[in-house]
């Protein structure tokens, strides 16, 4: 079964969480084998993807959807891993051209440097009006060389979101999707600091960025053979054996997909009465397939044109029309 577990460091400003996705990871990959499946590189950087959004949306308790996106110019177009605050998720890559064996991250996303990562904040009940929060990273420092981890990808947005240090370590094969995440966390009253000499409050804050940075060391020794085979208690207790952890009850991430007919049918209306009647004429029917989950649509004249009487708005699934 696939767990997430959150981890605290007993009197330090550090927090931590390990994912390992193994049913959940497995009914992703399942519900592409009937399109062929993903090149294994794909494969390698839709699974981080997947265990870095399961961590993300855990780390923050938002109420909605977290959509992880990478998108460029090269052969893969589109990755998207979603997931809802109940740990549900769902993830599927768009591949448009030939995946050498081997590519990196800059050879599946960002051969000429136009690739970005693309985090989205969705909330389950908007305001009216109300947009998503979006957030864009590059593929590449500031030097503008590229960056070949996710990982890094990852840490840099969540220093620029959220001003706090991040370790992020992120793993996948055919069976399992894992991470793991270590953070450093504001100090509660370090205002009360205010008083005292700025020589000891600065030695206080040398002090808790030692900490921080040792655990993170620490992570970073983390290998991705391990991070695949072993379980959650037997990783925690190789990386932090000298230290006093307090560890919550797991959380079970899960496959879910929100596609269905209805969403469908507004996704259709949105295309205009004209697009979807040409279609019909050509096809003598509409039929569109949910890129996550594979499920299929048809839509008949009949079909079409009850549509277009509903009035009804609302966000359709990401699919294609074939």
């Amino acid at each position: 079964m696939s767990e997430l577990h959150k981890f605290i460091f007993d009197g330090l400003p550090v927090r931590g969480m390990l994912v390992r996705l193994t049913d959940a990871w497995q009914e992703i990959l399942k519900r592409r084998q009937a399109a062929g499946g993903y090149p294994v590189e794909v494969m390698h950087l839709l699974g981080e993807m997947t265990a870095a959004g399961a961590l993300m949306q855990s780390n923050i308790k938002f109420n909605g959807a977290l959509i992880l996106q990478v998108f460029g110019d090269g052969p893969v177009s589109l990755a998207v891993a979603e997931v809802q605050p109940d740990l549900s998720l769902r993830a599927t890559a768009t591949v448009t051209g030939d995946v050498d064996a081997g590519s990196s991250l800059s050879q599946l996303v960002n051969v000429s440097n136009q690739g970005r990562c693309a985090i989205t904040l969705d909330p389950k009940d908007k305001l009216p009006g109300q947009q998503p929060y979006q957030g864009v990273v590059p593929l590449f420092g500031d030097q503008h060389e590229k960056i070949e981890s996710l990982s890094e990808v990852l840490e840099h947005y969540m220093l620029q979101s959220e001003q706090l240090d991040t370790k992020l370590i992120l793993a996948a094969d055919g069976k399992v999707a894992a991470g793991l995440l270590i953070q450093r966390l504001p100090v509660k009253g370090q205002g009360n600091l205010e008083g005292r000499l700025d020589r000891d409050a600065n030695e206080d804050q040398i002090g808790l960025n030692e900490d921080y940075q040792r655990i993170a060391m620490l992570a970073g020794t983390l290998k991705r053979e391990e991070l695949l085979t072993l379980d959650a208690d037997t990783i925690l207790r190789r990386l932090f054996w000298e230290e006093q952890l307090t560890q919550f009850e797991p959380l079970t991430p899960s496959f879910a997909c929100s596609c269905s007919r209805e969403r469908v049918g507004n996704m259709l209306r949105s295309l205009g009465t004209a697009e979807i009647e040409s279609i019909i004429a050509d096809r003598g029917k509409v039929e569109v397939g949910c890129e996550f989950c594979g499920a299929q649509y048809d839509f008949d004249p009949v079909d079409a044109a009850q549509i277009f009487m509903n009035q009804s708005h609302q966000q359709p699934p990401t699919s294609t029309v074939q």
